[in-house]
Formats: structure tokens, C-alpha cells, sequence
């Protein structure tokens, strides 16, 4: 059976819109849909005695959210396969454990516990920067969140030459047929370096042509396997976090990478990565990437 897509719900309209984009892309992708909604009741209520008929009203509450959630995954496709669980764990907890089998994640931006003027709920943040399958954090208008713009963004960091993200964003714009908008940035140093003689007065010229050299390799493995996709490259100077933030209210999906480094524990997310999930006007896909640990200096 292919790995599911597992999506995060705890009855809030932020879950269910997150849930509304789960279900469309389980479609998209041919996948069984996993409904996963955790909770800790149990720690606070107490163990129901065995001889008990009542049901802790902790239990009800999730059974209900689990329930209702696939009732309306059923109703927007009718033909798709889902399952729900209710996990005795905290939210984060939950939705990492169940990637570890699962194609991707799906939360929403906020849940029903966050405070409302946080740009993203602490579940997706952890989820994001720690799990090992690739994360989509439902945000952004209804255009976007109903595919209307036909674009999927990508941001090419560092790393990406033929990388996971990069593999997920091509798979992205073929099942949607979509154009794919990528993009890499880069900055002009604050003076011209007189000891360069490549850079001495043309800084601009340089590193904009090392920037779209970079994006074609980035880019170019990917290119072959998915000749259908339309791909719009551009380098562009400034900063990545503005500039995919500004490129986002044109674009249904935002995808980015982050790297993962073997033994190293904590969030692991780079910062174009943390303010997009906060930023961007768009659903943002979070892709891991294994990296081996290096020590200071290293890279």
C-alpha cells in the first residue's frame, strides 16, 4: 500500500483548512489519507475504570474531530481512502512519529490552542524543522489554497543541486499542471573586491551569472525526467526571504529545503526556511535533506 499523507487536525479552522488541502492533494498524489488527531486527556482526566459505561468527555471531544474530520474528507472525494487515529501523545509528538512512515505532513498554520496574533503555531514549527518527511504548512488566500494560480515556487538554497526539495517541487508541477517559478538569489558585496580582478567593478554581472549557472545544475537532472514541466528560472538579487515572500502571492506552493543533520538534535531549519513559514502567502512545503554531522569550519 503506497505511504500515506498524514494530516493534523484538532477541530480548529486553521485544521480544517489544512485538512481541505490534504484532501485535494491526496487525490493529486493517488495516496490514502491518514487523520491523525492527538491528544493528552488521558493525563488529565484519568484512566476510565473498566466497569465504567461513561466516557471521559476528553475521549468524545476526539472521537467527535476525528470523526467529523473524515466525514468531510469522504465528502470532498468520495473515492478516497481514509483512516483516522487518536494518539495519547502531544501534537508535535504525534505528527513526527507518524511521518517517519508517511509521504508528508499536513498542519495548518494555527491550531485552537495558539494565541491568535502568532504568525505560526509552535506544532507546525516543530513538525517543519524536525520531521523527516516533508511538511506542508497550510497558509495563505483562497487562490492559493485552491490552486488557482497555477504556479509552484521554489527556492533554490545552497544545497539544492538535485536535491530533495527540488524533487518534490518538478513531482509538484507535474501532477498539477503547473508552471514551476525557481528561484535563486544572491547579493553584491557592500564594496567591489579590488584583489578580484573577475569581480573588480562587474560584482553584479558576475554573481547574477553564478547564480543562473548554479540554478541550471540545481535544476538540470530533475529538467530531463519532466520534460512536460514548463520551468521558469530566475536569479534575482537580494534577499531569499523577501524575495520568495513577494513571489508567494503569485504561487500555490512555496517549497523549500532544509537540511538534516544526522545525530544533531533540536529544530533544524535554516532561516529563509523559519520565515517563510511565518511570511509566505502560500502553503510552504518544508523537504528534509540528510546531511552528514559537520564540525565548525567544515563547511
Amino acid at each position: 500500500m503506497e505511504s500515506p499523507l498524514v494530516v493534523g487536525v484538532d477541530g480548529s479552522d486553521p485544521g480544517l483548512t489544512a485538512l481541505d488541502w490534504a484532501v485535494g492533494e491526496a487525490v493529486r498524489q493517488g495516496r490514502p489519507l491518514r487523520i491523525v488527531y492527538a491528544s493528552l486527556w488521558e493525563r488529565y482526566e484519568g484512566a476510565v475504570p473498566p466497569w465504567s459505561t461513561d466516557r471521559p468527555w476528553g475521549q468524545v471531544l476526539a472521537d467527535n474531530i476525528v470523526g467529523q474530520a473524515a466525514e468531510r474528507a469522504l465528502r470532498r472525494a468520495p473515492g478516497l481512502s481514509v483512516t483516522t487515529d487518536v494518539a495519547a501523545e502531544d501534537a508535535a509528538g504525534a505528527l513526527l512519529r507518524e511521518g517517519r512512515e508517511a509521504w508528508g505532513v499536513v498542519v495548518g498554520a494555527r491550531g485552537r490552542s495558539e494565541l491568535g496574533d502568532l504568525l505560526l503555531g509552535s506544532v507546525g514549527l516543530v513538525a517543519a524543522a524536525r520531521a523527516s518527511c516533508p511538511v506542508v504548512v497550510v497558509r495563505g488566500d483562497r487562490p492559493a489554497l485552491e490552486a488557482r494560480h497555477g504556479r509552484i515556487l521554489l527556492g533554490v538554497g545552497d544545497h539544492d543541486v538535485d536535491s530533495p526539495a527540488v524533487a518534490f517541487a518538478f513531482r509538484e508541477a507535474a501532477v498539477r499542471d503547473a508552471e514551476l517559478d525557481a528561484v535563486r538569489t544572491w547579493r553584491r558585496p557592500l564594496h567591489d573586491p579590488l584583489d578580484h580582478p573577475l569581480l573588480r567593478g562587474e560584482a553584479g554581472v558576475y554573481l547574477g551569472e553564478e547564480a543562473a549557472e548554479y540554478l541550471e545544475k540545481a535544476l538540470a537532472l530533475r529538467a530531463r525526467e519532466h520534460p512536460e514541466v514548463r520551468v521558469r528560472r530566475s536569479s534575482v538579487e537580494g534577499t531569499a526571504h523577501r524575495s520568495l515572500t513577494e513571489r508567494s502571492a503569485a504561487a500555490d506552493l512555496l517549497v523549500l529545503g532544509a537540511r538534516r543533520r544526522d545525530g544533531l538534535i533540536g529544530l533544524q531549519l535554516g532561516r529563509v526556511a523559519h520565515r517563510a513559514l511565518h511570511h509566505a502567502l502560500c502553503p510552504v512545503a518544508v523537504v528534509p535533506q540528510l546531511s552528514p554531522v559537520t564540525t565548525e569550519g567544515d563547511e
